[in-house]
């Protein structure tokens, strides 16, 4: 096994480390309101999307140390290169500072992640 394998395997861990810290935080402060999000009420349907699309880091830790060289080092870039652009697009929806820091570092994860991607030969 490569050693880049390992390194992306251990970036996505650290993102979802990074995601569950933001959650943990969110509801300790208060900034969480179970079945809501902002004043909308939360269907199943919601539930299953988020579900699928945090999921998506999860199989990457997996498929990061098991997919061949080239299907590895795309599917690495194509999914760190949207959900960079998923947090992006949903950083000024945060209104607390932890959020925005939390956000800004997994933002720092997905760069590194198509950056060792990229790299690797």
């Amino acid at each position: 096994m490569e050693d880049v394998q390992i390194k992306l395997s251990a970036i996505w861990v650290s993102l979802m480390l990074t995601y569950l810290l933001g959650d943990v935080l969110r509801i300790f402060s208060g900034d969480f309101e179970a079945g809501t999000i902002g004043d909308m009420k939360v269907t199943q349907a919601m539930y299953l999307g988020m579900a699928i699309l945090f999921v998506i880091p999860i199989v990457m830790i997996f498929l990061s140390l098991t997919l061949n060289h080239p299907v590895n080092r795309w599917a690495n870039i194509i999914v760190a290169v949207i959900f960079f652009i998923f947090n992006l697009v949903g950083l000024p929806t945060y209104s607390s500072a932890y959020d925005k820091f939390l956000i800004i570092v997994g933002l720092g994860f997905n760069v590194l992640t198509v950056w060792y991607a990229w790299k690797w030969v």
